[in-house]
Order: structure tokens, then C-alpha cells, then sequence
């Protein structure tokens, strides 16, 4: 595809590495491209990063018309850059679209976009252990007209931020609530699409949570209130007894790149894995009876997230001593190892950039 590029007149300085924190700068330029139902995508270009005008009456800012992506370029030790399972982002991109009625993008193009956005940016991409350069392809309808329907106009961007790790507290465990209030997504609504409605309406939930010390909430079933769900920003997965339990993916949860990663490479080192529904007190069961020996979040922002508390009804617990587990550890360097290039990728998941 024709993609015209204008380079910025005033290029940024990246801070210092260790400073980076996660999604709070960003590189120098962006990319978009523009949808109408008589052209299609059309106008594909990146320019210098800055901020964007929309229409009063825009789509996105009345009904919420909108969804996002995120993935990964890792450094490699020998300075080269690549990405991990694009395509699998880039597919769950044009799912979430189906579901919110905005335009698919083919693959291959969207591949060109990530790659010829990345090596314009290559400057971008730290170089220290733990680092990355996050990726934030977002699409949104722009309408120019008030009234619920299908969109017709859309836009589509990419821009770019270099970062470290997700969590202040990095690879050590983090403490969750268990939400018995609010609920997040229900089935046959948005919870598999990555919309940012389903995120806003996990804010309020997570305030509450914050205010007690706790990174983020884990969700229960929006029907029966019953089913553990997702965290958050995360998948999540229990040891039990030697076994590995995650929540099936039942149209309310995020079908995470991570958590199917995590999946693959547990079954490769033998691990029985489950993926169904798992209730809230038989999660508590095993806790209370000493059957759950790991909990750990996973997604592309923190990739692996040992949960070291959970508190459910007011009542806290600990898990594994509050450490990390050797699951949880072997995960997290098999698949930081493979990102980062320094463990081999018998998976296939690496797409290399340069």
C-alpha cells in the first residue's frame, strides 16, 4: 500500500530508560488513514505526532464508536527489532470492529502499517532488559451527524510509546480485589471486543480498589455474579492443585494474545491446562484449604502478573507467601525470553522487523 510519510521538523528527545513508566511518552509521529463507505481506507499516511480535530457531532465522542489494540517491538540483543504475534492483534482488531460496526482492515495492510510505522520510529525502542516499544493501533467513527447507527466514516491511527514495565511493583505480585458489586461486560455484549467502553466501565470498580491498596480488580460474571472472569487489563490464571485453571472464553472476556500464549507454552512443558468456569467459592475453597499454590495475570502490557493477595467480601488472603511462583516465573521468562530474543521461538510467534 501507498503510504505518504511527512517527517517531524522537531524531533523529540527520549528520556532515560529507567524514567520511561508505562504509555506516558511518545515517539515522534503517528500514522492514519481515513474510511468512507465509497472509497474504503484511502489517504494512509504518517505525519508528525500532534493532536487531532473532530467534528462536535463526531460518532465516537456520542456512542462510543471506537476500538484499540496493543502489542510490542522488542530490541534484540544484536539491535534488531521484532514483534510478537502481530497477526493475532491485527485479527482480534477486525473481530472487535465486527462487533462494533466499524470497517476491517486486511491483514497484509495492516502489517505494512505496523512494520513501516515501526522503522520509521526504530529510534524509538529502548534498549534496556524489560523494555519495549508499545504499540496503540486505535479506530474510531467520525460521522459528522447525530443519530445511533452504522458508521460510515472512520479513521484509523497508530501511534507509539516507549515504555517500561506496566506495574511500579514489576515482576513482584500485586494485590487484587475481587468485585462483587459493579460488573463489567455480560454475554452477547462487548467483553470480547476491545472497546474502550468496557474499560470505562471498569473505572469506578478499580478507584474503589486503589483506595483500599489494590492494583486493579478481579470480575465476577455480569449474570449470576458467580464466575471469576478477568482482571482488569489482564486474563487470569490459577494453579490448583497442580493443575492450570483459567476462565473459558465465553463472549465476556477478552480473548487475551497472552493468555493463549500462556496456554501454548504451558501445554508444551506438560502441564494439564482447563479452560472453564471456575466460581468464586471454589476459587476461595482452594485458597482457604491450601490448594491454590499460583495466581498470576497475563496480557501484553505486564505479560505475566503474580497476584501475591486476593480479598474477596473484606476478607484478604495470601497466595504462595506472597511470592512468585515457579509457574509463574517459568512463564514469564520463556515469553519475555522469546520477545526479547534471547530464548528460541520453537512457537513461531516472532515477526522480525529488522
Amino acid at each position: 500500500m501507498e503510504i505518504k510519510i511527512t517527517k517531524t521538523a522537531s524531533p523529540k528527545t527520549m528520556l532515560p530508560e529507567n524514567e520511561l513508566g508505562f504509555g506516558k511518552y511518545f515517539s515522534d509521529h503517528m500514522f492514519v488513514m481515513d474510511y468512507d463507505t465509497e472509497k474504503g481506507w484511502h489517504d494512509a499516511r504518517i505525519v508528525p505526532f500532534g493532536n487531532i480535530s473532530l467534528h462536535p457531532a463526531s460518532t465516537v465522542l456520542h456512542y462510543g464508536a471506537e476500538i484499540f489494540e496493543g502489542l510490542k517491538a522488542y530490541r534484540r540483543a544484536d539491535g534488531g527489532i521484532q514483534l510478537f504475534r502481530p497477526l493475532e492483534n491485527i485479527r482480534r482488531m477486525n473481530n472487535s470492529a465486527e462487533r462494533m460496526c466499524l470497517p476491517v482492515i486486511d491483514e497484509n495492510d495492516a502489517l505494512e502499517i505496523l512494520t513501516r510505522f515501526v522503522e520509521l520510529e526504530k529510534d524509538w525502542v529502548p534498549h534496556s532488559v524489560g523494555t519495549s516499544f508499545y504499540l496503540r493501533p486505535f479506530m474510531f467513527g467520525n460521522d459528522e451527524h447525530l443519530g445511533v447507527h452504522a458508521v460510515s466514516r472512520a479513521t484509523f491511527m497508530l501511534i507509539g510509546s516507549p515504555s517500561g514495565s506496566y506495574y511500579k511493583e514489576g515482576i513482584n505480585p500485586v494485590k487484587i480485589m475481587i468485585e462483587s458489586e459493579d460488573v463489567r461486560t455480560v454475554r452477547g455484549g462487548t467483553g470480547y471486543a476491545k472497546c474502550g467502553g468496557n474499560y470505562a466501565a471498569s473505572t469506578r470498580a478499580g478507584e474503589r480498589a486503589n483506595k483500599k491498596g489494590y492494583s486493579q480488580v478481579l470480575w465476577l460474571d455480569g449474570v449470576e455474579r458467580k464466575y471469576i472472569e478477568e482482571v482488569g487489563a489482564m486474563n487470569v490464571m490459577f494453579k490448583i492443585d497442580g493443575e492450570i485453571v483459567t476462565p473459558a472464553l465465553t463472549g465476556s472476556i477478552l480473548p487475551g494474545i497472552t493468555r493463549k500464549s500462556c496456554i501454548e507454552v504451558l501445554k508444551s512443558l506438560g502441564y494439564k491446562v482447563s479452560e472453564r468456569l471456575l466460581s468464586v467459592d471454589e476459587l476461595m475453597e482452594a485458597v482457604r484449604n491450601g490448594k491454590l499454590e499460583e495466581a498470576w495475570g497475563c496480557g501484553t502490557a505486564a505479560v505475566v502478573s503474580p497476584i501475591g493477595r486476593l480479598m474477596y467480601e473484606d476478607v484478604e488472603y495470601s497466595i504462595n507467601g506472597e511470592k512468585i511462583g515457579k509457574t509463574t516465573q517459568k512463564l514469564y521468562d520463556i515469553l519475555t525470553g522469546i520477545q526479547w530474543g534471547t530464548e528460541e521461538d520453537k512457537f513461531g510467534w516472532i515477526y522480525k522487523i529488522d
